[in-house]
């Protein structure tokens, strides 16, 4: 709050001599040393704003790139975790049904008496099986979706917790509006 009043009256009295001036401008055209004052007075408020307001801003921004970088990589692990675990219950899946078709040709190889029945033996176990691998990829799929969903959560609090952080209050805001109307005014 204290930095804020001293470059306010740091440009008011930086500004001072313009308006001065201004009032004598009426009587003929401005002399040099007239546009030399403004100039230089432009320029100091330019060396200001550049001196104190550069590094704040070059810093927000960093924070911010690195805050979205982080969510990106974050959520390619997460992704790539994700796709893991699709591979592996798939993998399963294939060693499930292999397993299922070695039991129906054994139960053929073994005689027609058992052949009926160690056939329907297979079909039901592979039925289960199969229920239980499908019910399985459904859990890892909703586990990945899960998992991306809290990241994902996680990263938006994290994001607007910092947006509401960095917003001025409203009395704030109404003041600086009114000091740089005031500005304006002062200067037409």
């Amino acid at each position: 709050m204290g930095f804020v009043v001293s470059v306010c009256a740091l440009l008011f009295s930086l500004a001072a001599p313009v308006f001065a001036e201004e009032a004598g401008g009426a009587h003929g055209g401005g002399s040099l040393m007239d546009w030399v004052w403004k100039l230089l007075n432009f320029g100091v408020l330019v060396f200001i704003l550049v001196k104190f307001l550069h590094k704040p801003l070059r810093e927000h921004l960093r924070q911010r790139r690195d805050l979205i970088e982080k969510s990106i990589k974050e959520a390619q692990e997460a992704k790539e975790l994700a796709r893991k675990a699709l591979s592996e219950v798939e993998e399963r899946l294939r060693l499930k049904d292999r397993e299922v078709e070695e039991i129906i040709s054994s139960a053929r190889a073994s005689g027609e008496r058992e052949k009926a029945r160690l056939i329907e033996e297979g079909e039901k176990m592979k039925a289960k099986i199969l229920e239980q691998a499908k019910t399985n990829i459904e859990y890892e799929v909703k586990r990945a979706k899960d998992v991306i969903k809290a990241e994902a959560v996680e990263a938006a609090m994290q994001m607007a917790e910092e947006k509401i952080k960095a917003r001025m209050t409203k009395e704030e805001q109404e003041r600086l509006l009114q000091e740089s109307l005031a500005l304006l005014e002062g200067k037409k």
